[in-house]
């Protein structure tokens, strides 16, 4: 018989009854029932209960065992007694009775339970994370995650698609985020960059003629951390094709996704055909450039209906051209306590309040927006938002590009509130035509919206003869149940067009040289047209997982403060390491 088992605990059925068995694995718990001792024995495969009586040889030691000890058990195995079946395990219709034990491991006390799943504090859990990954959820949230890898390996490859690994230690790009730096003990002074995206490496593969690259890509940027975004590291499904337009590429890509979430639903409805929402048009309607299309709310403009009302108000910003009225509807919101709650809460986010009409019996508007402004105008509010009695409606006013952010809030809170989500589904969309550039207000100028490598609608020619913030890009995004999960773009692949672009967000045609030396000499050269999209796998896997947290579905995260508790990361350098990169250390003064 093997060393250490002979089976594992998951793998024992019915028809290996008479059998001797040996098991190795975590004891889960100890149950005493009157003196008989029942043990579940736990590996990564499953759960076997074992059994001791007074009469077994092992029983004494048995006596002993404590949770999460690793064990070996010898024993023979039976039917569990009538009535005491286990269903739900696949090992539930047997039992061990244990003739023989030898413990492997001792364990001792534990700082955070490993048997059930209650919470506890996530620091403990992180600096234990070799404890917290034994527990069943966590564990399969991993296996999980591995599978879904998988799935969109095969699919790609399906697709025609090849993986090629590409260099973690690179040059530093502008990305949008910071760089994790990696100083040079070769080259004094100069420093390399862990890569933030694969971005120049897989458009240099598509110089290089090979077509069609896919691969599971780790990224790096120091950012802060939140929820839905690690710190540190993180990784993705990073794609990119050759002669391709928009379409070819959601062509391709759609399938794969669609797919990857059926394989993983778990029956839950996965979209089929996928919306294209413009990204005005879901600012617009949702409030958001990722929105939630299982909340059935949208938004609409109704300026007209105050436009010169006896809402003072309103009015007065009305006679700015750029202001807007836009009406958040509300089916059932239509109690004062459920207005008031709501105007509660966006004096809580740093609104003034969220004015609001209601709709009692009969029809006729309530509150004091609706004294204001009339019965006439109340009414064609309602009939414009198909509106009945018992609903309401909200608004926000001023600048639709200051507060349109705060508009889509409203909208996901009242979703929520009045049951408006629909939570057991998948609702994919492709965000397009997003802005080329922005104006970044803190530092008085113009700047690139999205990724700087996108290719403008309308070429170079847009880029000499439109006003930059009117300029649309060959930008798109995914969009999944209120999370971005993928990015993507038809790349700038003229070398004019490329220094054009950067010159318009302040860089000069020597800077973009400097920087970008590689994919500009490239451009020289024959550059196909070509264009990706890199998908985040950790938000995919955090979706299908049913979990808001990526520290769910992620092996050894780090906290809150970017620190990596099990590991002891950052950790201070020696003096002699830092001598040989020619590095001395200037820290802030401590207050």
């Amino acid at each position: 018989m093997h060393r250490y088992r002979s089976h594992t605990c998951g793998a024992l059925r019915e028809s290996d009854i008479d059998q001797t068995a040996r098991l190795s694995g975590w004891v889960h718990r100890v149950r005493d029932h009157g003196g008989v001792l029942f043990v579940d024995l736990r590996d990564h495969y499953g759960i076997t209960q074992c059994v001791a009586d007074p009469d077994s040889p092992a029983f004494a030691e048995v006596e002993k065992f404590r949770s999460e000890w690793v064990v070996r058990i010898d024993g023979k195995v039976r039917r569990r007694p009538a009535g005491t079946d286990n269903p739900e395990l696949p090992t539930g219709m047997v039992e061990v009775y244990i003739k023989e034990i030898e413990v492997l491991g001792p364990a001792a006390e534990l700082p955070l339970p490993v048997f059930g799943e209650q919470e506890y504090p996530e620091d403990i859990r992180l600096k234990y994370r070799f404890l917290d990954l034994r527990r069943e959820k966590l564990h399969q949230n991993i296996m999980t995650r591995g599978a879904i890898v998988d799935s969109m390996r095969k699919r790609m490859k399906e697709q025609g698609f090849f993986e090629f690994q590409t260099p973690i230690l690179t040059a530093s790009s502008p990305e949008g985020a910071r760089d994790f730096l990696v100083p040079s003990r070769i080259h004094p002074g100069k420093f390399y960059a862990l890569p933030q995206a694969p971005q120049q490496y897989k458009q240099l593969l598509m110089m290089s003629g090979f077509d069609r690259y896919f691969q599971i890509a780790p990224c790096f940027r120091d950012e802060d951390p939140r929820a839905d975004r690690l710190p540190g590291e993180f990784y993705q499904l990073d794609v990119e094709m050759s002669f391709v337009t928009q379409d070819d590429v959601f062509a391709a890509m759609e399938p794969v996704i669609t797919g990857v979430f059926e394989d993983f639903a778990k029956g839950k409805p996965v979209t089929k055909n996928w919306p294209r929402i413009p990204f005005a048009e879901a600012v617009r309607k949702y409030g958001s450039d990722k929105p939630d299309l299982r909340n059935k709310i949208v938004m609409q403009e109704v300026s007209e209906h105050f436009r010169g009302s006896g809402f003072k108000v309103f009015a007065r910003m009305l006679e700015d051209p750029k202001n807007q009225v836009w009406a958040i509807p509300g089916t059932g919101g239509g109690s004062r306590a459920f207005c008031d709650r709501m105007n509660s809460w966006a004096q809580g986010e740093g609104q003034p309040g969220l004015g609001y009409i209601m709709w009692r019996e009969g029809g006729e508007g309530a509150g004091p927006l609706a004294n204001n402004i009339g019965p006439e105008r109340t009414a064609a509010i309602r009939d414009q938002l198909g509106l009945k009695e018992g609903d309401a409606a909200f608004f926000v006013a001023g600048d639709p590009e200051k507060f349109w952010k705060f508009a889509g809030l409203a909208r996901t809170k009242l979703g929520e509130e009045l049951n408006q989500i629909d939570k057991d589904r998948f609702e994919l969309a492709w965000i397009v035509d997003f802005p080329m550039y922005e104006y970044d207000e803190e530092n008085k100028k113009v700047d690139f919206s999205h990724n700087p490598f996108s290719m403008p609608q309308g070429g170079l020619d847009a880029l000499k003869s439109q006003d930059p913030l009117t300029i649309k890009a060959f930008q798109y995004d995914i969009a999944c149940n209120g999370y971005e999960i993928a990015s993507g773009g038809i790349r700038n692949h003229k070398p004019e067009a490329m220094v054009k672009a950067f010159e318009i967000a302040g860089y000069g045609e020597q800077e973009v040289i400097d920087r970008f030396g590689g994919m500009y000499r490239a451009f020289q050269y024959g550059a196909p047209p070509h264009g990706g999209m890199a998908a985040g796998l950790d938000r995919i896997v955090m979706l299908l997982c049913g979990t808001t947290n990526l520290r769910e579905i992620s092996l050894f995260p780090m906290n809150q403060q970017a620190m990596d508790l099990l590991m002891g990361a950052p950790s201070e350098a020696t003096p002699k390491q830092l001598k040989e990169l020619h590095i001395r250390t200037n820290l802030p003064a401590k207050g």
